[in-house]
């Protein structure tokens, strides 16, 4: 058994990320954990950019775990994903992380606790009634009056935390300072941390193809099937970037070419978020994709595990 007891593989969206994984894990006789917010609900697979292993033996765990309706937590996250990787630890190999969103993988692979919070309370009903009848920017105003620093911390289109921190509100807890307990980190594995960065030209070249196949691949049509099935009703997945600006166009806001240029660029903003986090961390070695290609990531990668390191 290699040294590390998860492989976390991480970066901006279109870097990469799922094909090294995937061949990372096949060099090693593992499996993928994804680590992605919106990649748990069944169904969204185009504008979430699910990417399934070709190799047969290279299982993928982690998606389409929860349906549209479901408030799927970061805390049940964290309890189911970790039960995938224990699954491969008592087999006796390193389980493989991929994704993007930074909360999820800290969650996985540090040691975090999560207030549980009343997930049927009648305070959260509330909240989340006030998001759909006045708006997500509705919903932040108020929490910028009860608790500005939670505020702060948190997007506006983060409805789930938005409306968590305005519960912790009405407990007499602050968001702010619970989230500053969380930055102190215990890890819960031996994890081995790789970034994948590459020039941010050639990255948002990338991330306009994809949008631009997502489109050609059906984004909208997959849209249209998921209204129908309660998508614009769900509080958290509506919000995607990608399902937000289709339903929106759908609605008659604007055209669906107007749509696809916003999310190209709320999906470029969303990069420079996925690194600023990977700055902020510290903790991974960077790959330089630009000069290492795939093939020179992948030797570095595996030849660290041989050597423990």
């Amino acid at each position: 058994m290699t040294k590390s007891q998860t492989i976390a593989i991480v970066g901006p969206t279109a870097s990469g990320k799922s094909s090294l994984a995937e061949r990372v894990a096949s060099e090693l006789n593992t499996s993928i954990v994804s680590i992605d917010a919106m990649q748990v609900y069944r169904g969204m697979d185009i504008g979430t950019a699910k990417s399934y292993p070709r190799n047969d033996t290279v299982k993928l765990y982690m998606v389409d775990v929860a349906d549209l309706n479901e408030d799927y937590s970061v805390a049940l996250f964290q309890a189911d994903a970790r039960t995938c990787i224990d699954r491969m630890l008592a087999e006796g190999v390193p389980a493989v992380l991929c994704g993007g969103t930074g909360l999820y993988l800290d969650a996985v692979i540090d040691e975090m606790d999560f207030p549980s919070g009343d997930v049927k309370g009648a305070s959260r009903r509330a909240y989340e009634e006030i998001a759909n009848r006045e708006g997500v920017e509705a919903l932040h105003r108020l929490l910028e009056q009860r608790d500005p620093q939670a505020a702060s911390l948190i997007h506006p289109h983060n409805v789930r935390r938005v409306v968590r921190a305005l519960e912790m509100a009405d407990e007499g807890v602050s968001y702010a300072v619970q989230n500053q307990r969380l930055k102190v980190r215990k890890p819960h594995y031996q994890t081995s941390l790789w970034a994948l960065d590459m020039d941010r030209a050639v990255l948002y070249r990338r991330i306009d193809m994809r949008v631009d196949q997502m489109f050609d691949d059906g984004l909208v049509q997959e849209v249209e099937g998921l209204m129908s099935r309660g998508l614009r009703e769900s509080t958290t997945a509506r919000q995607a970037i990608g399902y937000k600006e289709v339903i929106e166009a759908l609605e008659g806001r604007f055209t669906l070419d107007e749509a696809r240029t916003l999310i190209k660029t709320r999906t470029r903003r969303y990069a420079k978020r996925q690194l600023s986090w990977i700055r902020r961390d510290g903790r991974a070695r960077i790959l330089d994709m630009g000069m290492l290609g795939e093939d020179g990531a992948l030797e570095l990668i595996l030849s660290s595990e041989r050597e423990g390191c």
